[in-house]
Formats: structure tokens, sequence, C-alpha cells
């Protein structure tokens, strides 16, 4: 057995010589290992994350766009029942397609579509959509109708409301 360095040099019957490592190569050669072990599963874990990430944001993207074909069947809804006749109000028939809206409301808010706040409210470009401006007494521009529904699924907005402002 003869030492070269850190490394052990050991003859065999053959007369070739073999090198073994020394323990502290081997804890170099465990150390490295460990490392690349550890950067590793961060990596892998990192890949976990931003798939989930992904996956969520899919999520929120399909049920945005399923809302948004639904909108119209509820917007006409809500102008059938705008434009009842007087003599028709007490009417069952009335009463279940006011059932039929309130659910369409439940279902979406249970999904986590709110219903974007309109009159009385102050102007917000981000949330509201402007078709005509009025003079009024503020300084500040506030809602004054709604003419169609605007939604929003958590602070992403599904469709603008469409509203009249006061300036």
């Amino acid at each position: 057995m003869i030492y070269q360095g850190n490394t052990v040099v050991t003859s065999s019957k053959s007369g070739k010589q073999t090198s073994k490592p020394t323990i502290s190569e081997l804890q170099v050669q465990l150390q490295e290992l460990t490392q690349a072990l550890q950067r590793e599963r961060a990596d892998a874990t990192n890949i976990r994350r931003r798939n989930e990430e992904e996956i969520a944001n899919l999520r929120s993207h399909l049920k945005a766009n399923v809302v948004s074909d639904l909108l119209p069947v509820i917007d006409n809804f809500e102008r059938a029942l705008k434009h009842v006749p007087k003599e028709l109000e007490g009417n069952d028939y009335i009463k279940g397609v006011q059932g039929i809206v309130k659910q369409f409301e439940q279902t979406l808010g249970e999904m986590g579509v709110e219903r974007i706040k309109t009159v009385g409210e102050a102007f917000d470009p981000h949330l509201h959509e402007a078709v005509s401006m009025e003079e009024g007494e503020g300084q500040q521009e506030i809602i004054s109708e709604e003419l169609q529904a605007g939604y929003k699924l958590g602070d992403d907005v599904i469709r603008h409301a469409m509203v009249r402002v006061k300036a």
C-alpha cells in the first residue's frame, strides 16, 4: 500500500496498481452529490409549483370564458323582467323566470363571479365603460345609470359594465 497525495495506491496479485479514494475525497464527493440532489429537488418543487399555478390560471380562464358565453342569456332574462306588463307582475310564469335569474346569480356567486357595482359609484375605467356623459354638480364622475351589467372573477374583469356617467 502506497500513499500518493490523498489517494491510496495498492498492488494486486497481477502486479497492476489500483487506486482507492481516501475518506476526504469521498466526503467531498458526497457533499457534491448532496448539493446536486438538493438542487434537483428544488427544481422539481419549482416545476410542480409553476405547473399548479398554470393549471389554476387555465381553470380561471376557462371559467371566465364559460361565464362570458352565458352573460347574454342572463342579460336577456333581466331585460324581459324589466318589461313585464303590469297585469302579469304576479303571474306564476313571471315568478318562475325571476327564480331562474336568481339561480343564475347564485351559481355565478358560487363560482366566484361578482357583479360590478355601478349606480352611485365613482367611475373606474378598469371596471366600467362609459357610453355617455351628463352634466352634474360634482367634481367627481359618478355613475348615474347602468346600461349593461359587468362581471368580474376575482380581480379579472370578465365584462366591463356599460354605464352613463355624471361629471
